[in-house]
């Protein structure tokens, strides 16, 4: 059970231990949580036939979404500074259960479309744990817990394509939502008995503007915030490239795979869960800037082995592994680092900075299959490489004196 302790004679609150069995649950609610976002990736084509969608404008499913998770980010997370954060969590899971329903079992397009911003804008409910379980960590683990729990929403953003696939050839592309909804509800009861009552309520005397505001304030002072929160837009931007698109070129000829082979590419993506953990552990060696500059040369690197996609399965395999260890290692550590400047706005820092990933997301999501319209397969990859190098090039002209130095 996460809690705190107050110093002998005084009244400041100092982080608790987080158990390993409440650390895991936090792990698996964030990964089912934010695998709603991800659902759609593999079923592109069959939601473009079944709501009439072109493949030009395939991409604005998921960007909706990731659009409904920016707004979330900013309207919804800063509030775990605020309010009760257990009332917050299990509020949040109960409505994203019913958004999930609507999704399921919508009738139209334009339902289809709400009904994804609205998951994209509850899904946030992962941040919220990631923030929870930031404030409660020991100061020496906070790496290690977030890396812990990164892992979980990891491998919820990639085994949703594997879920999802599955569930769609088994029983059709509805039964994936409402699935979904069924386990929110029952990680939501979970939650509720879990969590404690009190979960870091009223961490700040702001009031809800002035919080959204300081929000802002926080980004305009803090250096480290804002590197992090463009390098987040970046890599994401890169990863969404890949994985919004790549069930365009599998599902058509010559490879016309089916909605569970290309689901099952998650497996192979989920690899790069492996890297959270081992990349919060590098940080609380004061390793960060190590592992950034490693990690974004191997992103830059995956790109070649995806180009051959269409030549070899096991090229996209391999690139695939590669880019989800490079992005994942870069979160975690950014994750660490913007967390550390001010422990007390933990959820407005974490939330301005993903919605940075947000909006790489939605951008790479977009531009990806508008791309892939355009010029085909090779042209993307040429967009992710392009991306990563920038991304690069970017920490590296801004590594000198913005972070903890290795």
């Amino acid at each position: 059970m996460a809690g705190t302790t107050r110093t002998a004679g005084s009244n400041e609150r100092v982080p608790g231990t987080l158990s390993r069995r409440t650390t895991l649950l936090f792990a698996v609610a964030g990964g089912v949580a934010v695998s709603n976002v991800y659902f759609a990736q593999p079923l592109l084509v069959t939601l473009g036939q079944d709501f009439a969608i072109s493949a030009a404008t395939l991409g604005a499913v998921v960007t909706l979404t990731q659009i409904g998770y920016g707004l979330g980010l900013f309207f919804v997370v800063p509030l775990g500074d605020l309010v009760d954060r257990r009332h917050l969590i299990v509020t949040q899971l109960l409505v994203l259960a019913a958004a999930s329903t609507v999704v399921g079992t919508a009738t139209g397009a334009p339902i289809l479309l709400a009904g994804m911003v609205a998951m994209g804008f509850l899904a946030v409910v992962t941040q919220a744990l990631v923030a929870f379980a930031a404030s409660v960590a020991e100061p020496a683990r906070r790496g290690h817990v977030v890396g812990v729990v990164t892992s979980g929403v990891v491998t919820g953003i990639l085994l949703a394509r594997t879920a999802s696939g599955a569930l769609a050839d088994l029983a059709g592309w509805r039964s994936v939502y409402l699935t979904s909804a069924v386990l929110t509800l029952v990680l939501a009861m979970a939650l509720h008995r879990v969590l404690p009552r009190r979960a870091a309520a009223r961490q700040t005397p702001l009031r809800y503007g002035q919080l959204l505001r300081s929000t802002l304030t926080l980004f305009a002072r803090e250096r480290v915030f804002r590197n992090r929160a463009l390098l987040a837009l970046l890599i994401f931007a890169a990863f969404s490239t890949l994985w919004s698109c790549v069930a365009l070129p599998l599902s058509a000829p010559p490879l016309s795979l089916s909605h569970t082979a290309i689901g099952a590419f998650g497996l192979v993506g989920a690899a790069g869960a492996l890297a959270a953990a081992p990349a919060g552990r590098m940080h609380d060696r004061g390793l960060a800037q190590r592992t950034t500059g490693v990690a974004l040369a191997l992103l830059a690197v995956s790109w070649l082995p995806l180009a051959f996609t269409r030549q070899s399965l096991w090229a996209l395999v391999i690139g695939a592994i590669i880019l989800d260890l490079a992005v994942q290692a870069v979160h975690v550590t950014n994750q660490s680092l913007i967390h550390a400047l001010r422990p007390d706005a933990g959820s407005r820092l974490i939330a301005g900075y993903m919605v940075f990933y947000s909006i790489g997301s939605a951008t790479g999501a977009i531009a990806s299959t508008t791309v892939y319209a355009m010029a085909g397969w090779g042209a993307v990859c040429v967009l992710g490489a392009a991306i990563s190098a920038l991304a690069l090039l970017v920490w590296a002209a801004t590594r000198r004196g913005s972070d903890v130095v290795a």
